[in-house]
């Protein structure tokens, strides 16, 4: 995949933007931004679309804007110009795949059906925009055109929210959803920014899916961890489960045979994908300890330790299964 294809599959979400005033797009960004959404794709349905990249290309350098809509080389050339980073469009125009190729601008072309996706192979490309997603056969339709299609992935929008994100975001050959639903026309024309972070927000956290995982006890020594871990199990009504380096009750607490990380023990936070935690709480300043990736048959990362304890507690994120 594209270095920029890459980055937005890590984000996860790309919120679909119009602006029909000019005056919106460094709020819309700085909300977006606020809420832990660094990205957006800005359709070219306006005549604000052009100008809105520029500013927001100009004034949030860290974001990664893009156009959608894009029906022209023109538009693709003005869309360059004011500082998109990618271009989107509804279908598959070989003329304008071919010209964002020979500008090394990475394109994602629309596509619906098995034919357009013969087309974008033709075309060298690896990643797809499958649209209008619902109105397509949703999930359901991607799976089966990603069957024959072993090497393509895809990027669905169109009827994506809430409710479906995460059915859609599990299937491994989806790089990221756009969506709209949390940059409502109405909202943004109203101004309310603090609104759009908070949808912002939610959407993150509910791609994510943060949850205790379970606690880590330090114990001096395999005899004292298996009492501990015992007295756990007994305590919960939960099944006692020895290990090589630690014991579990359920899987509530884990008890480590040797002090491990953490002055006062760890804390592992299940996530629905480690990558996109990582990458959002990287974006938010912390740091993680490579030394301490663990990765499953497929190369995706299934544990990670951060670099520095909270309270005293090593922290883990760890990929929900």
């Amino acid at each position: 995949m594209d270095k920029v294809v890459e980055q937005l599959s890590a984000i996860g979400i790309v919120p679909v933007i119009r602006i029909d005033d000019v005056k919106n797009a460094l709020p819309l960004a700085n909300a977006l931004c606020d809420g832990g959404l660094p990205c957006a794709e800005v359709t070219f349905r306006t005549a604000e679309a052009e100008e809105a990249i520029r500013i927001i290309a100009k004034e949030r350098p860290e974001m990664l804007v893009g156009a959608g809509t894009v029906l022209t080389t023109d538009q693709v050339d003005r869309a360059v110009n004011a500082g998109a980073k990618f271009i989107v469009s509804p279908g598959l125009n070989p003329k304008i795949v071919k010209y964002c190729q020979q500008k090394g601008i990475p394109i994602t072309p629309g596509t619906a059906n098995a034919s357009d996706i013969e087309v974008a192979i033709e075309l060298g490309l690896d990643v797809v925009k499958f649209f209008p997603a619902e109105v397509n056969g949703g999930l359901n339709a991607i799976k089966a055109l990603a069957a024959p299609y072993v090497n393509m992935k895809f990027m669905p929008t169109g009827g994506i929210n809430a409710k479906n994100l995460n059915e859609y975001l599990a299937f491994p050959k989806i790089v990221a959803c756009g969506g709209s639903w949390m940059v409502d026309p109405a909202m943004i024309n109203a101004g309310d920014f603090a609104g759009i972070t908070r949808l912002a927000r939610e959407a993150v956290q509910l791609m994510l899916g943060f949850e205790v995982a379970h606690i880590g006890v330090n114990a001096e020594n395999p005899a004292d961890a298996e009492k501990i871990g015992k007295q756990f199990a007994t305590l919960f009504g939960v099944e006692y489960k020895p290990g090589n380096s630690s014991v579990f009750a359920g899987s509530l607490v884990e008890v480590m045979k040797e002090n491990g990380r953490g002055a006062k023990g760890h804390i592992g936070i299940a996530t629905n994908s480690v990558k996109r935690a990582r990458h959002y709480l990287e974006s938010n300043g912390f740091t993680f300890d490579d030394s301490t990736v663990k990765n499953d048959a497929n190369g995706n990362p299934t544990i990670v330790y951060l670099n520095d304890e909270v309270a005293g507690f090593a922290v883990h994120l760890l990929q929900k299964k």
